[in-house]
């Protein structure tokens, strides 16, 4: 059997990068931040912190992607997840779908990707490579 941490944590590092990068571009090309906006007044907080949504889902992925500073981004991406789930999904914690499986179980891959990413850093192949505090 091929054992390579370094290679897992690459894989890792892409998937959970570009996937949650698809979600700010489609935000940053037209889909806005205003439906995160009203959520956030509807809770009695500012609705410019809507805007922190780009910092999760374009720049923490592109240093995921990239390899810098990459445990930062991927407590970003926890972060941002933590804030989704608590404003657009808080009622569907314990819910299950109709095949029995978790009805967040996408936002939930997301968060613990995120701190897994965050525990482990980006590993050999990053532009950061293995000296890097933060890689």
């Amino acid at each position: 059997m091929i054992k390579s941490d370094d290679t897992g944590k690459l894989i890792l590092r892409l998937t959970l990068g570009i996937l949650i990068l698809l979600h700010g571009l489609f935000k940053l090309t037209g889909g806005g931040v205003g439906g995160i906006s009203g959520m956030l007044s509807s809770h009695g907080l500012p609705g410019f912190l809507a805007y922190g949504a780009y910092v999760g889902e374009i720049l923490a992925p592109v240093l995921i992607i990239v390899g810098i500073y990459t445990r930062l981004g991927g407590l970003l991406i926890a972060i941002n997840m933590v804030v989704a789930i608590l404003l657009a999904h808080s009622g569907q914690i314990s819910s299950l779908t109709n095949n029995g499986g978790w009805a967040l179980e996408l936002q939930g891959m997301f968060l613990f990707t995120g701190l897994a990413i965050a525990f482990m850093g980006a590993g050999r192949f990053s532009l950061a490579g293995n000296g890097g505090r933060w890689n």
